[in-house]
């Protein structure tokens, strides 16, 4: 008897699935100035001064969820002078990136 397409093939396991991973991703990605800045770096490197003026949002706010992405992993930066400049590197938080900019535009 072949499996049914509904029926998964092997057993699932709530205890193999990195439920506190998401969990903890969700979280960081639940805020909304968070995804406005996560918005801008999708659509390539940015400095915290083009963050602050896309966004609208206050420099040390902006500094202030940054550091937060880049503790959690999210994002990393690299020093040009007195410059910070941002990407993302979370490849699943890349991924969710062209959902979120068409979102946007509604």
């Amino acid at each position: 008897m072949t499996p049914s397409p509904h029926q998964p093939t092997t057993p699932f396991d709530p205890d193999d699935q990195p439920f506190d991973s998401w969990a903890e991703r969700f979280r960081l990605l639940s805020e909304p100035s968070r995804l406005r800045i996560l918005s801008v770096i999708c659509q390539g490197e940015r400095n915290v001064s083009d963050i602050c003026t896309l966004t609208g949002l206050h420099q040390a706010n902006v500094s202030k969820h940054l550091q937060l992405l880049k503790v959690a992993g999210v994002v990393a930066c690299r020093r040009v002078g007195i410059c910070r400049y941002y990407r993302i590197v979370d490849d699943e938080v890349r991924s969710l990136c062209p959902a979120a900019l068409m979102n946007g535009e509604r």
